[in-house]
């Protein structure tokens, strides 16, 4: 409770307000008071059973038809827009890391998110990965733009796809080009 000696020098003090801002001031002083009191509070915390509650959960009739998609072709893309059309620019550069590790169009399959909401949802949560594109390498989640990026650079895309046989190792690139 607030001191009652301090409340009447306030009330002496703050002739000119309202006698229902007094009140407010009293209310005012006394939370605080009480606030000051009372312990720090600790931030919650959070164990994988309370983020489960708070997701999506998708069905299992959709799980399936990702699941599907994603092992239909060895190069899986879930992105925004189509490969001739891309609709955002990570989408747009993770299809051109594409091109130009040399990846074949008959390896690649494409998911327009835009035109399937649910889709855009639910590719989310089954990656459990929070953004679009996302690329499948055989059935695996590799990663969005930033990692196929990183990935890129040092050559860890391309010895992901030669091990996955979805382009050849240089070596043979280099003879099929200077026979040609």
């Amino acid at each position: 409770m607030v001191h009652p000696e301090f409340l009447s020098t306030l009330k002496q003090k703050a002739l000119f307000l309202p006698s229902n801002s007094l009140s407010f001031l009293h209310a005012m002083f006394r939370s605080a008071f009480r606030a000051s009191l009372s312990p720090l509070r600790v931030a919650p915390t959070f164990t994988p059973r309370t983020f489960a509650v708070a997701r999506r959960f998708i069905t299992d009739d959709v799980r399936s038809k990702i699941e599907a998609a994603v092992k239909s072709t060895p190069v899986v893309m879930f992105m925004k827009g189509t490969p001739e059309t891309p609709q955002c620019g990570f989408s747009r550069a993770a299809i051109q890391i594409l091109e130009l590790e040399g990846v074949p169009p008959a390896k690649l399959r494409t998911f327009n998110v835009l035109e399937d909401a649910e889709l855009r949802s639910s590719i989310k949560e089954y990656s459990e990965w929070p953004t679009i594109p996302q690329l499948y390498v055989n059935g695996e989640f590799v990663g969005g733009c930033d990692i196929l990026m990183s990935m890129h650079q040092t050559g860890e895309l391309e010895q992901l796809f030669v091990k996955h046989g979805i382009v050849p190792p240089e070596t043979e690139q280099a003879s099929e080009s200077a026979s040609s």
